[in-house]
């Protein structure tokens, strides 16, 4: 039987973006019903064309830069092709941020209000970064 992974991506960080796109790629692949939801100082790495750099906020992070672990946008990118992982962007923070759907990497679906998202996540464990 099938875990339900659900994670709550808002940091800018690098270290926790990563460790949420490991736990949402690794849970995917392992054939778990996985949901991402996107939103705040997350969001815009989502966006095509992005040139930010997610901030390294300690020793780990730089660590993985050196020895080139693959970046977080690329275990997401996995998560949703290779294990049907569902990656959700924020609505409330598209409009903030005046993004658009066609804007945003292929593999992440159609906006979702956090009212929608925390309904559909009332079965399973809910990862927060």
């Amino acid at each position: 039987m099938s875990e339900k992974i659900n994670v709550m991506l808002t940091t800018e960080n690098m270290e926790q973006l990563q460790m949420a796109a490991m736990v949402a790629s690794v849970g995917a692949v392992s054939g778990n019903d996985v949901s991402v939801f996107l939103s705040m100082n997350a969001l815009k790495y989502f966006v095509k064309g992005n040139d930010h750099k997610a901030p390294v906020e300690g020793e780990m992070g730089k660590t993985m830069l050196e020895k080139k672990v693959p970046p977080f946008l690329e275990l997401f990118e996995q998560a949703a092709e290779l294990g049907d992982a569902k990656i959700y962007p924020c609505s409330m923070a598209m409009d903030m941020l005046e993004i658009k759907s066609e804007n945003l990497f292929d593999y992440v679906g159609e906006p979702m209000g956090l009212t929608k998202f925390l309904s559909d996540v009332n079965q399973g464990q809910v990862w927060s970064f």
